[in-house]
């Protein structure tokens, strides 16, 4: 099934062609869906792009793919913090299932102001037990919050939002200029406006293999969970784009961008004065690739969502209840849409340089979680196969990286060029750490 996702990814990506990519080792993840082949080829279509932009021989090891596509590190004397705070997860309605994605404390706010109860598991199950699913759903989205009630793959088929994504590219390309100069992959800069996890997942990859990736965060966000997995190799600064001077930092930096990479909603950006004209007036060259929840049409365009979330929406989790027999939702055992996304963004930004150096074309490029997951499932479900992996001691690079928490080692990277892996110039850290400013 890997060549299955491929060719449709090839597709995506358009003309020009990638590298030959050669895939290694052996591995299955436990899941009904094929999502070992489906993670495979998103790892193997940006090493194809890789390979392609540099000149080089790559090589995919299946294994450390599917590895790399949950928790890397592994911390020496020191743990890793938890990945979900005490509401979030899968609750029964009392007509179904509904999931609060509840990390961000602004989330969790919103979800317990419309539940009307403390942060207690046990309030909330009761609670949540007195709705509907999707009047609930309905409730804590009008709060500004995230969440997402259980649908089959045939209610979702036929709801908007999955009839909007049905009808959408798995990329949405669209010129932006003409006259692009070439520019290099070593120091190519990359303005990182990504959050949880597709977004990270993607500048990580670049910064590994020679881009200058800038982080910005608000002054207030945080990722505890992850940010140990998706700061590797980059500065970290934040900025509040509602400040005159820290606005004019970013417009700086935006001019001297030549990529771009957000995880806004659609009108986010916009709303912050940042739309579409005034992006090409501050930086014309720039490749601009953006990734959305739930698609960039229908009525659920603006709507906040995670992974899990959309799991939940699109079927992903019903159909895993039913092939486990389970009295509960059962997601993928990866945040593979996530992950399967962050590669595909990836490879869609090296397409887009490899289109400026060889037309001088700049272009927009567009992708969502939930067009994602209709490349997952395009495949088909089916009994549920594989063990799992289990890690031995030569799944570990051999470098320790000195993080701001501890000594670690990671997971040896799945992507080789002419035999050599990635070289992030930087260790995990905390978010907002450097200074606002260009520095590979």
């Amino acid at each position: 099934m890997t060549d299955h996702f491929l060719a449709q990814i090839t597709d995506a990506l358009g003309a020009l062609p990638a590298g030959e990519v050669s895939i290694v080792s052996e591995g299955e993840l436990p899941s009904c869906f094929h999502t070992s082949d489906f993670a495979t080829a998103t790892v193997a279509a940006a090493a194809g792009e890789l390979a392609a932009l540099t000149g080089t021989a790559p090589v995919v090891n299946r294994r450390h793919a599917l590895m790399w596509f949950d928790m890397t590190l592994r911390p020496h004397g020191w743990e890793l913090p938890d990945l979900w705070d005490p509401v979030a997860g899968d609750y029964r309605a009392a007509d179904g299932w509904i999931r609060l994605h509840t990390n961000a404390p602004h989330h969790r706010d919103a979800a317990l102001s419309v539940i009307k109860c403390p942060v207690d598991r046990d309030a909330v199950a009761a609670k949540v037990a007195q709705w509907s699913k999707t009047d609930l759903e309905t409730a804590i989205v009008a709060a500004d919050g995230c969440a997402a009630a259980l649908h089959s793959q045939t209610e979702w088929a036929a709801h908007p939002q999955g009839e909007a994504v049905a009808g959408e590219p798995l990329i949405a390309w669209q010129t932006t200029a003409q006259d692009a100069p070439p520019v290099s992959l070593t120091g190519l800069k990359v303005l990182d406006l990504t959050r949880v996890l597709a977004g990270p997942v993607a500048t990580r990859l670049l910064a590994g293999f020679g881009a200058d990736v800038l982080r910005i965060d608000p002054p207030s966000w945080d990722e505890p969970g992850v940010v140990p997995e998706v700061t590797l190799g980059k500065r970290c600064a934040g900025l509040d784009l509602t400040d005159a001077a820290d606005r004019a930092r970013f417009e700086a930096l935006l001019s001297q961008a030549d990529v771009m990479v957000h995880g806004y909603r659609r009108d986010a950006l916009a709303k912050l004065g940042y739309d579409t004209d005034s992006l090409r007036r501050i930086a014309p060259h720039l490749i601009d690739v953006s990734l959305n929840a739930y698609g960039h049409s229908g009525p659920w365009a603006d709507r906040r969502g995670f992974d899990s979330l959309v799991q939940m929406s699109s079927g992903i989790a019903h159909t895993g209840q039913q092939h486990a027999g389970a009295g509960k939702p059962r997601p993928l055992p990866v945040q593979a849409l996530d992950h399967g996304t962050g590669y595909l963004i990836a490879a869609a930004v090296l397409r887009a340089v490899r289109m400026r150096n060889d037309t001088g074309v700049c272009s927009t490029a567009r992708l969502s979680l939930a067009r994602t997951a209709r490349l997952l499932t395009s495949a088909g479900d089916r009994a549920f196969a594989g063990d799992g992996l289990t890690e031995t001691p030569a799944d570990l690079a051999d470098h320790i990286e000195q993080t701001p928490w501890g000594p670690a080692q990671r997971i040896t990277f799945p992507i080789t060029l002419d035999g050599h892996g990635p070289n992030w110039p930087l260790p995990a850290g905390p978010l907002r750490r450097h200074p606002a400013v260009w520095g590979r």
